[in-house]
């Protein structure tokens, strides 16, 4: 025995089988507007986190520095014998490290808290040197805040004893690999005889040409920094929120307190700036699939006017002949959705397989998010419900008799 369909739904796929033609190239439509917002999103935010990845992989998300020195003047700012130079820099420990870093671990938010030793140095072996910055850790501390592991191509992350570990570009430099001798040498005279424990590529010919990786306990004797450290490392939970977490800690301690949104602002501009162009794009595709759909069924309403008029004589209601429209663009936003989610997929596909990075790794991941996927989908349902709800109430308030002679 055959299934009968509702009224609305029988009415609904003939109109739709009727107009093939009208009915394929909105599905079109809808099916490339999908794909283009679950494109484009998945796109840039794979895009974004890759970017973020390898700025950040290799950096501190908040640094805690001491107060940069000052000069005092009883002269007013005013007066012409005010002329005040700037006190030069030099190399100062945190006051009362331990509890700061006591603090900040407390913090909420803050995943890891590392202490660091740095200052300037030469990396000397032979006749060859090169200026370092020197970087005195704790290894496991450390590793919560920068990865070490996933960046070493040669030995391993141990800077024990007089242990070190140096970048790709300085061993070349130096002519130097793992277990080899190099002397290092601070600005004031002070100098040890190292050994080579692991040779790093951080993605970064500079930091991997300067970066010197030994223990607090060696950096602090080479910078004649006894028990003190210069600056505290953290890691965020929510990189978005360092910059809140920055002002906290600020306020709490009085100390120089830095987050990498200030000092990658460049990145987050432009980071802010592919979020917008984004935003913009799936506004003004979902107005084009929009004013698509309404266009058709304004249409298909006045080509099947006598048709309507005819079912409201024979006592079609109006909610009835209303429903018959919006099906027909919940069903465009449905199919349409399906396809165009399809439709993104294949083009991550392709573009994963052409699109690479400088080492030869896949750029993009041809996988699609689920919650991107469902809210593209639920816009098109949503868009195509609204775009059709004024056709749909054009057809229901059609005088039965005027539509007839017509």
């Amino acid at each position: 025995m055959p299934v009968r369909l509702p009224f609305a739904w029988m009415v609904c796929l003939r109109y739709l089988r009727e107009g093939r033609m009208q009915t394929v190239l909105i599905l079109a439509g809808v099916t490339g507007g999908v794909a283009v917002i679950i494109f484009l999103t998945t796109l840039i935010s794979q895009l974004q986190v890759s970017i973020i990845d390898k700025t950040l992989g290799s950096q501190a998300h908040v640094v805690i520095r001491p107060p940069q020195a000052a000069n005092h003047t009883t002269l007013s700012p005013d007066s012409t014998a005010a002329i005040i130079q700037p006190r030069a820099q030099r190399l100062r420990s945190v006051d009362q490290w331990t509890s700061v870093a006591q603090l900040a671990a407390q913090t909420p938010g803050v995943l890891a808290v590392s202490p660091m030793v740095s200052g300037a140095g030469f990396a000397v072996r032979a006749d060859a040197s090169q200026s370092i910055a020197l970087m005195g850790v704790e290894p496991q501390a450390f590793q919560r805040i920068v990865r070490m592991a996933k960046y070493l191509r040669q030995g391993l992350f141990d800077v024990s004893g007089t242990n070190v570990v140096i970048g790709s570009e300085l061993a070349k430099d130096l002519g130097i690999t793992v277990g080899d001798k190099l002397r290092l040498v601070t600005v004031d005279g002070r100098n040890d005889l190292v050994s080579v424990a692991g040779i790093f590529d951080i993605g970064n010919r500079d930091l991997n040409r300067r970066w010197v990786f030994t223990s607090i306990k060696l950096a602090q004797t080479l910078l004649d920094l006894p028990g003190g450290i210069t600056q505290l490392d953290l890691r965020v939970e929510n990189l978005f929120a360092a910059e809140a977490t920055a002002r906290l800690l600020q306020a709490q301690t009085g100390l120089t307190v830095d987050s990498w949104m200030q000092t990658n602002a460049q990145l987050l501009s432009a980071l802010n700036s592919q979020s917008m162009s984004n935003n913009l794009i799936r506004f003004f595709v979902t107005i084009i699939v929009a004013v698509g759909i309404a266009s058709v069924l304004v249409v298909s309403v006045v080509q099947k006017q006598k048709e309507i008029g005819i079912l409201r004589a024979m006592g079609a209601s109006p909610q009835r002949i209303m429903s018959v429209f919006l099906l027909q663009g919940g069903l465009y936003g449905l199919v349409g959705s399906a396809l165009g989610s399809a439709l993104s997929l294949g083009l991550l596909t392709f573009f994963a397989r052409i699109t690479r990075n400088a080492d030869g790794t896949a750029l993009l991941s041809p996988e699609l998010d689920p919650g991107v996927v469902l809210s593209a989908c639920a816009l098109a349902l949503v868009v195509g419900l609204l775009a059709a709800a004024l056709p749909a109430r054009r057809a229901a308030r059609l005088d039965p008799v005027q539509a007839i002679r017509v």
